[in-house]
């Protein structure tokens, strides 16, 4: 496979020209109080997916331009064949809509107020029910592999993941940038101690200076004006600890060896923001927690996301199917059913890194044409939203 990557997948052209490995209806609460009607919806229409979240009410500023982005990001995602949007208001529910909308893709919106989850529920009902019909004729064509947007973030590292299932994921990369897909990787905080060496896989300085000042905003914006004595009870947490990983320094240099060793990051994106500068590979300022990173890179595009986990994690994501990575034998074997790849055999000098990189793309290709990845087969769906400061 190493030298042949013109690899063609079975996959959904959007109207956007963007290509999606999934074909979702989904019904998309703006607001937590939103939630009750969104899934009553899904209850009514199977072929659904009802997305519900915790927040959407008196956000403002930066916080509020961060929810707006991440909905319709979500909406708009290449794996999202149509959308329904439920508010209890009309207008925050109208800016989503027509964000979504700006896709080409098919959507609908209701409001609660004057009208009560009753008949919003029945109208969104049938809408939903003509979306299915609509979607569930959509077919699959010949793409290429190196139309795909490809996320990463490792989730309960470990000494394995470091060694392994990170640089599986680097060496994945370092084969397919070339061909012209799209990468994203991020965990703003979790970089800290390897911030040098990060630097200095930006394309130009320019971006390197930019990508240090975010970085050092992170910290003193969010880590060091909020932290009580230091970060031990989360980063480290206390799996990385129980794996070997006993300091930030080394889960960080662990975490880079997800950009493989020939990439260069060509630009910084803000928490769900779809890139601007074309092909290659972006960094997002995004937390390291699972479930919001994996959010905040679905929202931004993404439409596959590969995971290395040591310890073994869990996490899903409702729209995106996440493709679990591990070189852990134990992981493998007390938690086998959450893993897509299993590169152990690399610890055991079985497997080479560059074999490793190559079961993975065969992987990413397999999941592109439709196979269930380990998450989508057990039914994890996390969408956690990230909230920047208290509501109004």
């Amino acid at each position: 496979m190493s030298n042949n990557l013109n690899i063609s997948i079975q996959a959904y052209r959007r109207e956007n020209g963007r290509v999606g490995v999934r074909n979702h209806v989904i019904i998309l609460p703006v607001d937590d109080i939103s939630n009750t009607a969104c899934e009553a919806v899904a209850n009514n229409v199977k072929g659904t997916l009802a997305l519900p979240h915790a927040y959407g009410r008196l956000q403002f500023g930066e916080d509020l331009e961060l929810h707006f982005q991440t909905m319709i990001g979500t909406g708009a995602n290449p794996n999202v064949a149509a959308a329904v949007v439920i508010g209890i208001e009309p207008g925050w529910t109208q800016r989503i809509a027509d964000g979504i909308r700006e896709t080409g893709k098919s959507v609908a919106e209701f409001s609660i107020e004057q009208k009560g989850d009753f008949e919003t529920i029945r109208a969104a009902s049938w809408a939903a029910k003509d979306f299915v019909h609509q979607t569930s004729e959509y077919q699959r064509e010949q793409c290429d592999l190196s139309e795909l947007w490809i996320s990463t973030k490792c989730g309960e590292s470990d000494t394995t993941t470091g060694l392994g299932s990170c640089p599986t994921v680097g060496n994945m990369y370092d084969k397919l940038l070339p061909t012209g897909i799209t990468g994203f990787f991020g965990e703003t905080s979790e970089i800290t101690g390897a911030e040098h060496i990060c630097q200095k896989r930006a394309i130009n300085d320019e971006v390197g200076e930019r990508w240090f000042n975010m970085w050092k905003a992170y910290q003193d914006e969010v880590i060091f004006a909020h932290q009580t004595d230091d970060l031990s009870d989360s980063q480290p947490t206390k799996g990385n600890i129980e794996g070997g990983l006993t300091t930030i320094e080394e889960k960080a240099l662990g975490n880079l060896e997800k950009i493989g060793r020939s990439a260069k990051f060509i630009d910084i994106l803000a928490p769900a923001a779809p890139p601007q500068s074309g092909a290659g590979l972006y960094f997002m300022d995004s937390s390291s927690a699972a479930a919001e990173c994996v959010t905040l890179m679905a929202a931004g595009g993404a439409v596959i996301h590969t995971f290395p986990t040591g310890q073994g994690n869990v996490v899903g994501n409702p729209i995106v199917p996440v493709i679990k990575i591990s070189a852990n034998p134990r992981t493998i074997r007390t938690m086998g059913e959450h893993i897509d790849v299993d590169v152990s055999g690399i610890l055991r000098r079985e497997q080479t890194i560059d074999q490793a990189g190559d079961v993975l793309i065969e992987m990413i290709k397999r999941t592109a044409n439709g196979r269930f990845t380990a998450a989508e087969a057990l039914g994890h769906r996390e969408f956690s939203m990230t909230k920047l400061y208290r509501s109004a």
